[in-house]
């Protein structure tokens, strides 16, 4: 039977998961995932804006307390439940390798750009969204027209974000994660912890989006976990990293 994009926007609603766009596949572009899956004609992203999330991801958490990646185990069982109702192939930024290029397939999806705290930018939403897993799919669906905006940093003149954070581990083009993990972790960054990000909450872009502070209070906890997680690692900081632009996004 064959799916519209709205069909498939119906069945993530209840989860309040969103399509975040789409493209179509190109040889040059798209190898990996064609001998993945020969068939495939257009891969679609889905996410999250905002806290829509929130109550079904919060329910998964109270029934699964002892689950140490809640997130991911409540995507994947979700998604992949969809995935086989489509008969299409899903894909997730987490448990690799190989780890999916899910930032550069937003920038071809959305009108999403890299932002000074290395979270990308949406012109709606601006840092409260997130991308959580992706199809491929065998007959393309129709999706909305692109939306074409410039970046809210584009014409953002004093960058809060750059000047909020209390350890300055934002310089516009690079970010400490350690030293963020380290401050969030001690007694200092106690605002941070229980609010969210310091320098995310001061951009001024999409602040209708803002996550609720339960679901905020999620993200940090989860980035602060994995952070320790990765301490005693050889690969600390790029696993602190990955996880930072998963949870904290």
């Amino acid at each position: 039977m064959t799916r519209t994009a709205a069909d498939i926007a119906a069945m993530l609603e209840p989860h309040g998961l969103i399509l975040r766009g789409g493209f179509a596949l190109e040889t040059a572009l798209d190898g990996d995932l064609l001998s993945m899956r020969p068939t495939a004609r257009q891969l679609v992203l889905v996410g999250n804006a905002g806290s829509a999330i929130w109550p079904a991801l919060a329910d998964f958490i109270k029934a699964n307390p002892r689950e140490q990646h809640p997130l991911d185990r409540w995507t994947q069982r979700v998604v992949s439940q969809l995935a086989r109702d489509l008969t299409v192939t899903d894909l997730y930024p987490f448990g690799g390798p190989p780890w999916w290029p899910f930032q550069r397939w937003a920038q071809r999806a959305e009108p999403v750009a890299p932002s000074p705290i290395a979270i990308l930018i949406h012109p709606v939403f601006g840092l409260w969204h997130a991308y959580r897993a992706a199809l491929l799919l065998d007959e393309p669906v129709s999706l909305p027209p692109r939306l074409e905006a410039e970046s809210p940093c584009a014409t953002c003149i004093d960058r809060p974000c750059l000047s909020t954070c209390p350890v300055g581990a934002f310089d516009g083009r690079s970010y400490d994660v350690l030293r963020c993990a380290e401050h969030v972790d001690s007694e200092d960054g106690k605002p941070c912890r229980d609010f969210s990000c310091l320098a995310r909450l001061a951009c001024p872009a999409g602040t209708g989006w803002r996550y609720e502070t339960a679901h905020a209070l999620f993200h940090m906890n989860a980035f602060l976990r994995a952070r320790r997680e990765a301490k005693n690692t050889a690969k600390a900081s790029e696993t602190a990293t990955r996880y930072a632009s998963t949870y904290k996004g």
